[in-house]
């Protein structure tokens, strides 16, 4: 981490951005250097640290204990994440980039502790770990100070940002996310792969994880042509649909070759956009079929 600021270089700030969040992220505490690759300086310094953990008691014996009516709630831990910009700036240019931080800096430096979280995840062999969302944290702070000030979570100034907007949204007229919820937990639909592989192409996309969503995105159309495929025998609409899917299939497979072979086509992020779009509409086009059978999508 730099050294914090003396007398002598009291005008050099370090800015930053803070999350907390209502779990805890996965990586140990403590202060890791961030670099693009080996051979790159570092850019940023990111400061994890647990706060507020419950105090985890040993179990006496094997008998369960019994428990008074509406206990209160159990307290969780909740982790703070610090990401530290690796270069000093003055204390004017950091204060004209804190008068205009917002939620475009919060989703650039939440990059950095997703990153860490998910080489965390892979490290750990831990497939329970999961990467942190934006409107999933509890508050994110930017602000500026000496390099040991931010680091202990201290700063010459800062602010709130304001929290997330809603996250992404796809749905059509009549598509009812509570309604569906009902149905599958009730046994009356029946949740298929392609959906769930769908949305796991559709984070790594978001997140610029281009190879992982040409992976994700190759599955999710291998079954997608196969669950699908008895709705299209009695939809014209789903049968369009699902042709489309098929013509589509062959460049996403050709995508997903060449990313494991190391090339990433410079338009890959446009084509892996589009194809899942359709996929989605698709899917939507689907459900709302499934809870409305006369209606349109």
């Amino acid at each position: 981490m730099p050294a914090a600021a003396d007398t002598a270089d009291e005008r050099r700030a370090f800015r930053f951005v803070q999350f907390e969040f209502p779990w805890a992220l996965g990586p140990a505490d403590g202060r890791y250097v961030v670099r693009a690759a080996a051979d790159a300086p570092p850019s940023h310094v990111l400061v994890l640290a647990t706060l507020g953990a419950p105090e985890r008691r040993r179990l006496r014996g094997r008998r369960a204990r019994d428990v008074a009516p509406q206990p209160p709630p159990a307290p969780v831990t909740t982790a703070r994440a610090t990401v530290v910009d690796a270069d000093p700036v003055s204390a004017d240019e950091a204060e004209r980039w804190l008068a205009g931080a917002g939620q475009e800096d919060a989703e650039r430096a939440l990059a950095h502790v997703a990153r860490a979280v998910r080489a965390h995840r892979l490290a750990d062999a831990d497939p329970a770990v999961h990467e942190p969302a934006l409107a999933q944290a509890l508050s994110v702070r930017a602000g500026y100070g000496a390099g040991e000030q931010v680091a202990d979570g201290r700063w010459r100034a800062a602010r709130e940002l304001p929290p997330a907007g809603p996250g992404r949204r796809r749905r059509v007229a009549g598509l009812r996310p509570q309604e569906r919820l009902a149905a599958l937990l009730g046994g009356h639909a029946d949740p298929l792969a392609c959906e769930e592989l769908a949305l796991r192409a559709r984070h790594d996309l978001d997140h610029g994880q281009l190879r992982e969503a040409a992976l994700q995105l190759r599955a999710a159309l291998d079954a997608a042509l196969a669950e699908l495929a008895p709705a299209a025998d009695s939809s014209a609409d789903m049968a369009r649909r699902l042709e489309e899917l098929r013509e589509l299939r062959p460049a996403v497979a050709a995508l997903a070759d060449e990313v494991l072979g190391g090339v990433m086509p410079p338009a890959a992020s446009e084509a892996l956009a589009a194809a899942l779009q359709r996929l989605e509409a698709a899917l939507r086009s689907r459900i709302a079929s499934d809870l409305s059978p006369s209606g349109s999508t």
